[in-house]
């Protein structure tokens, strides 16, 4: 009997420990990472129940883009705490940002803090004392008639609204930032257990995050509740308890000694449920849109979902339990100073060796074979380590990491790698996040009345971007030890080619646009992640990937809240001028000024901008050939051995 339990707990310490159950965990982290993508479904009840007007709920808006980006504090956790300490804190924060905003919108917490209603109440107080004293001396001065003015009597209702305003836009960037903390625990602990599959392992969990919005939307639509808070009140509770549960699978297990021949095969089958998974929503999201289904229905639709995601759970199970699984086979594809923690006096005198080889070696030794290319080196490093030994070469240490190798954050940011690649994701992704941020208006102003319809579509390939970007550029790097950025810049041609359909406005380019911008957009965020901790290393990765998010919230500000909303309001306001000039006088100004939301319509409404846009990704395009040339050396010594 003993002899028996044994292997099952062996097999059972194996599979806890093995890192596809990681992964395969951290997908369904990433699912409850897409909270942002539901606050189109949140607004609506937010706006109802607090009578916020859309100028208010486009703060709120802000202040969610921005707690869905700044994600410092995430990086710094993740470094300092352990995955599960750091996926905590973005479960708490998402629990009582919602949490609370859920109190609010239902009316079962006072709508202000206690110290706004304090203040009302003092000032409401000092107002009326001033005012009885004026009287007692019955005449009050023509310089104190503003105490008695209409617009100072509403004072404290605009204190009401202007502390309710604050205290939810708080409320929403704190919930909303619990998803960095999923993004940054996922991606660090993946990205260490498959040093040599970044791609597909950052395009796959990006995708996931992408498509939790859909997801999440599906559970509500199941649960079928009458009172329309009830979605905040799942995005508050459903993230919050995935987490708690899998937090302590999440980790980096040493997963650069559990290569099998299989993976391949793995992956394979990974990316056939990520396909099915988006044809499933995509398909399930049309039906429900033309047909008025039963309940039943919808929850048979959701079931089928749940089977789904649980489908990749097969792959660790199978490789623990299975008896004819052999013994992973162990490959050094770390570098030996990320596999046996701090360096010894002896191993800095190696990397120290290493360095002054790279910087000494012939130039023509990059061009040979890879095998040859290593006997090379290795002759090199032997002829130095015997000068150094006899004293007749003083070995300097080079000042900071070279590219491929760890850096802080401080130490990437004076490089110009990053920069470049920071402009150059600035540029993509901030074009292609106001394509997603304007959709609505954009396929209004061309005629179009079911806009909903291309919200769900840019979701839909938005994910097969993310996987498809991680998938080709790994062919890119993995068989022809090419730069990764040169996949970057494919994905940013797509996108101003998708623009430029934006910009014409012929029939169907809606959908074409649709499809070119979500690819390109989406795909940005499985190769940029994947490429920055091949140049600056795995150690401080959180860090870096979330400096490099920052791009996302600076382009969507510069481009859709500069560019396009004043281009648009511009075009809006001259039809309304052209609409309203047979009237007298002052008219058309005065209708102008009561209506603040004027809508402008032809292709005219975002033609300057998205000729802007493209201009704007073709800029991109040269920023990444730039890095591409750049880092050509780096991408040989990393992946140029694994084709030989």
């Amino acid at each position: 009997m003993f002899g028996k339990m044994l292997p099952f707990k062996e097999k059972f310490r194996a599979f806890i420990n093995n890192r596809w159950l990681v992964f395969v965990a951290a997908m369904w982290i990433q699912s409850c990472a897409g909270i942002g993508y539901l606050f189109g479904s949140i607004s609506p009840v937010i706006k109802s129940s607090l009578n916020y007007n859309q100028r208010q709920i486009a703060r709120l808006g802000v202040a969610k883009d921005l707690g869905d980006s700044v994600g410092f504090l995430a990086g710094s956790l993740c470094e300092s705490l352990p995955i599960w300490g750091a996926l905590l804190v973005g479960a708490l924060q998402n629990f009582i940002g919602y949490g609370w905003v859920w109190l609010i919108v239902t009316g079962r917490v006072p709508i202000l803090p206690l110290w706004a209603q304090f203040y009302m109440e003092l000032e409401f107080v000092l107002r009326k004392f001033i005012m009885f004293s004026l009287h007692l001396l019955l005449e009050i001065p023509r310089s104190h008639k503003w105490l008695l003015s209409s617009t100072y009597q509403r004072k404290p209702v605009l204190l009401c609204f202007a502390a309710l305003e604050s205290q939810m836009c708080i409320l929403i960037f704190v919930g909303t930032n619990g998803e960095t903390y999923f993004n940054t625990a996922a991606l660090v602990s993946c990205v260490q257990n498959f040093p040599k599959s970044r791609g597909p392992v950052v395009g796959i969990l990006k995708g996931f995050a992408g498509l939790g919005g859909a997801i999440l939307t599906q559970i509500y639509a199941m649960v079928n509740a009458p009172d329309q808070a009830t979605i905040i009140f799942m995005v508050a509770v459903g993230p919050s308890m995935v987490i708690i549960a899998l937090m302590f699978i999440v980790r980096p297990v040493g997963g650069h000694r559990q290569v099998r021949s299989s993976d391949g095969s793995s992956f394979t089958f990974i990316y056939s449920v990520c396909i099915l998974l988006a044809a499933y929503l995509m398909g399930v999201m049309l039906v429900e849109d033309i047909v008025d289904l039963n309940h039943t229905v919808v929850t048979l639709f959701t079931v089928i979902l749940f089977i789904l995601l649980l489908l990749p759970i097969v792959i660790p199970i199978l490789l623990s339990f299975s008896s004819g699984v052999r013994a992973p086979a162990e490959e050094s594809l770390l570098p030996e100073s990320q596999k046996d923690g701090p360096s010894k006096s002896g191993q800095d005198v190696n990397e120290v060796i290493f360095s002054e080889v790279e910087d000494e070696k012939p130039r023509e030794v990059d061009l040979l074979p890879a095998s040859e290319r290593q006997k090379r080196i290795a002759q090199l490093q032997a002829k130095l380590f015997q000068a150094a030994a006899e004293g007749a070469v003083r070995v300097k240490r080079r000042k900071g990491p070279r590219r491929g190798e760890d850096f802080t954050l401080m130490q990437a940011l004076i490089k110009a790698d990053l920069w470049l690649i920071f402009f150059s994701l600035l540029l993509g992704s901030g074009s292609g996040l106001t394509v997603i941020d304007n959709l609505g208006q954009m396929s209004q102003s061309l005629g179009y009345d079911n806009t909903h319809i291309f919200v769900s579509m840019i979701s839909i390939w938005n994910f097969l971007g993310r996987i498809g970007g991680g998938y080709f550029s790994e062919v890119i790097v993995r068989d022809y030890a090419y730069p990764r950025p040169a996949a970057m810049a494919v994905a940013q041609v797509i996108m101003a080619i998708g623009h430029f359909f934006f910009a014409m406005g012929w029939p169907g380019a809606m959908y074409i646009g649709t499809l070119l911008t979500g690819l390109g957009y989406g795909a940005h965020w499985a190769i940029v992640p994947a490429a920055a901790s091949e140049l600056f290393g795995l150690k401080n990765f959180g860090a870096l990937y979330n400096f490099l998010t920052l791009a996302n919230p600076a382009g969507s500000l510069i481009f859709s809240g500069l560019i396009a909303s004043s281009i648009y309001d511009h075009e809006a306001e001259k039809q309304a001028h052209r609409n309203l000039g047979n009237l007298p006088g002052k008219m058309p100004d005065v209708l102008l000024g009561m209506d603040e939301s004027l809508k402008c319509e032809g292709a005219i409404c975002f033609f300057l901008t998205s000729m802007i846009m493209s201009g704007l990704c073709i800029v991109a395009v040269l920023l990444s050939l730039i890095v591409v040339y750049r880092t050509k050396i780096v991408y040989k010594n990393l992946y140029g051995k694994s084709r030989t």
